[in-house]
């Protein structure tokens, strides 16, 4: 759709948001059309792994509903968690491929996301070595998104950088059925249902989403098809049974990192190699998973969980060979949680585990001209292992005012290898540590609260980051013998609150503000050998910040969102290889001192404000405007810091409509992002040898939508 036409849509509506109100009668606005938020009473679980009140945990965490972003766009997962302070999204073309990182953690990752636990309905997406790709989120189906920011090492694997949680919708209050549809530029496509159903006992919800979307990059078009479905059902007064299924398939077109030449002559081409070799990612998944929790809510004394899914996988990557990976996994875990009195102080207590195994062959052929050719290169059994139980107490020394929490886990993470075709060069590498930490929440008042807490972070490297190097100390093995586990020391002090105001001019002020401190040894980085991407610790990082958020409304009508992070990431000690090949083909290495640059590919400013306005215009028709506007500081693009990526500032704008006609819903909304057509790198392809780092963020682009529902 083209801007002009937008414009011809955008401009009518916008003058119906505030004029008609001033000639419609007065009428109380219904509750669902204020989006009153009191975050600090809902209960997390992700955060402490049992259900706690926000203003409890003495952690940073943030929680949202669908309601959050009904008129957005909700093509990528930036589209939606852009007001979440401290976190930091890179989206590569527009679509599903975007990087996560929360305090740095994440940010390494070229492809996926890495340093950050992925759940969706609290079931690991990440793969045992801490992997994730985000193909089966769909925003249509979910109903809420957790967030904890910071190390959650001793409560989950692999997550120094924190967790997020997509849950899908079953909490409906009556049964619906739901039609959306999303256009916009370069051929976006985006067209689903939702079903709901709810009886006495049991809800069942089922979603579908087909996503085309031609790119805005040469030879970056994407295609998939999403299915997810909930079945809960309550067996007792105390017991509930909950199924959950998803598949998602789908192809994503992968154009390549340019150059800064090649990006000043023309930002929307496609590298040279990634165009004549075809590069893509094709992938077909699936998961089924069961959870059976006794006395769920907290409500009860004793409370009991049990999880258990299986995953599979068909991965093909293109690139200057083709790489076709079968993985096959297995999950469970379980936790107990007992609340008691010790001495008449409230006490909480729980024990749980994680098991997680997924094994597979990995086959390699030649690319020929971007097909895959007939010579079998390599053809190895991989198996990811993760068996890891934690533990934690939260006492409360002065009764809902001041609590004490300790949590600590121990994690084995093993990787194993065989070569099936030379039936020898069998590798293993294992890793193991404990993480603990402890926090003390102290509450002033019912809503607003100081915490503070310290503790211990682990991640392994992933599979594809112990993929070997000419140069290692060993070059007969098959997994890279000198990276070792990333280790870090995290501590948090912070406040946070929802002060309600009876009267005046603002409404209610939600805010939480964390300053942070973390050091990490092991630092795993990547690198670049003649275009191949491998991974190495740097010697010692320190890392300094903080995050603010904040949320008013003024006279209900008005919305207005801030999120801050400031980071100060700078490398302490970094004695780095650089390998090059000489003029006679021979590999020389040079080394080189980081010692003291910035930490590449995080910026030290990130800035998100949001003015949204939602009003009556009738006593069914409400009407929805937001305008946005995210800065991002310059930030460096290689650990030497001679790659640096221009800041820049992003304008976008958001118009809809929500009609309710008895048992029917229309939705209308539509936006301009990017309104003033900024040109900027939105991914960094950090420390590439080449000179390969940057790739374009959407240019300006437009987009439509239209839901209608029925509720019975």
């Amino acid at each position: 759709m083209k801007v002009n036409k937008m414009k011809r849509i955008l401009i009518p509506v916008i003058f119906l948001l505030f004029a008609l109100p001033g000639f419609a009668q007065k009428k109380e606005a219904p509750a669902d059309t204020i989006q009153m938020k009191y975050q600090t009473d809902d209960v997390v679980i992700t955060a402490t792994r049992v259900g706690e009140k926000i203003i409890d945990i003495p952690y940073p965490v943030y929680r949202l509903d669908n309601k959050s972003y009904t008129f957005d766009k909700k093509t990528a997962i930036n589209d939606v968690l852009g007001a979440v302070p401290g976190l930091f999204m890179q989206s590569r073309y527009g679509n599903h491929d975007v990087r996560i990182s929360i305090r740095g953690f994440g940010s390494r990752s070229n492809s996926g996301i890495r340093g950050v636990r992925i759940l969706l309905d609290g079931i690991p997406e990440s793969e045992p070595d801490g992997q994730t790709r985000i193909e089966a989120i769909d925003f249509n189906s979910v109903g809420a998104i957790e967030i904890v920011k910071g190390s959650a090492s001793s409560l989950y694997t692999n997550a120094p950088g924190g967790v997020v949680n997509f849950i899908n919708e079953i909490d409906f209050p009556t049964s619906f059925v739901t039609q959306f549809n999303e256009f916009g530029a370069w051929g976006l496509r985006r067209n689903g249902f939702k079903l709901g159903l709810k009886a006495e006992k049991t809800r069942f919800m089922l979603s579908y989403n087909y996503h085309n979307f031609g790119g805005y990059r040469e030879h970056s078009e994407d295609f998939w098809n999403i299915m997810n479905t909930v079945l809960e059902t309550d067996l007792s007064d105390v017991s509930k049974l909950s199924l959950y299924g998803y598949t998602a398939t789908g192809i994503i077109k992968l154009p390549g990192s340019l150059k800064q030449s090649e990006f000043d002559t023309d930002p929307f081409q496609a590298a040279k190699t990634e165009r004549d070799f075809n590069y893509y990612r094709l992938s077909n998944k699936g998961r089924f998973g069961i959870k059976y929790a006794l006395n769920p809510g907290g409500t009860r004394a004793n409370e009991f969980e049990v999880t258990g899914y299986f995953t599979f996988k068909y991965f093909e990557r293109s690139q200057k060979t083709v790489r076709i990976i079968n993985r096959y996994g297995l999950g469970a875990s379980a936790r107990y949680t007992n609340r008691t009195t010790i001495f008449g102080l409230n006490n909480l207590f729980s024990l749980g585990g994680d098991l997680l195994y997924q094994s597979g062959p990995i086959e390699e052929y030649n690319n020929i001209n971007g097909a895959k050719g007939d010579v079998l290169l390599t053809l190895n059994d991989e198996t990811i292992e993760n068996a890891g139980f934690y533990i934690q107490e939260r006492l409360e020394f002065i009764p809902d005012k001041l609590a004490l929490l300790l949590t600590g886990r121990y994690d084995n993470v093993i990787f194993s290898a065989k070569n099936r075709i030379l039936g020898s060069n069998d590798d293993m590498r294992r890793f193991e540590a404990f993480t603990p930490k402890a926090a003390l929440n102290f509450k002033l008042t019912p809503y607003l609260s100081l915490y503070t807490s310290f503790g211990l972070g682990f991640d392994s490297p992933a599979g594809n980051e112990l993929d070997n190097y000419p140069t290692s100390s060993n070059q007969g093995k098959y997994y890279n013998p000198d990276l070792e586990a990333q280790k870090s020391k995290n501590f948090d002090l912070g406040v946070k609150g929802n002060l309600i105001f009876s009267s005046g001019l603002f409404n209610y002020l939600l805010f939480e503000g964390t300053f942070f401190n973390i050091t990490i040894d092991n630092e795993i980085v990547p690198f670049e050998v003649l275009g191949g991407v491998y991974y190495r610790n740097s010697a010692k990082t320190n890392r300094t910040g903080f995050e603010l958020g904040a949320e008013t409304a003024i006279l209900k009508a008005l919305v207005l969102k801030l999120a801050y992070t400031y980071s100060n990431f700078s490398y302490d000690t970094y004695a780095a290889r650089v390998i090059k090949l000489d003029n006679n083909g021979n590999f020389v290495t040079e080394d080189r001192d980081f010692g003291g640059k910035v930490v590449p590919s995080v910026p030290k400013h990130n800035i998100y404000f949001a003015a949204q306005y939602q009003n009556n215009i009738t006593e069914n028709l409400a009407g929805f405007l937001k305008l946005s506007v995210t800065h991002i500081s310059d930030m460096y693009a290689d650990d030497a810091n001679m790659a640096n990526n221009p800041s820049y500032t992003i304008l976008n704008s958001v118009v809809g409509l929500d009609w309710k006609l008895e048992n029917l819903n229309f939705l209308l909304s539509g936006g301009v992002n990017n309104i003033l057509d900024k040109r900027y790198a939105a991914f960094l392809n950090i420390n590439s040898t080449s000179g390969r780092y940057y790739e374009l963020g959407e240019p300006r682009n437009t987009f439509l939508s239209f839901t209608a529902g029925y509720r019975f």
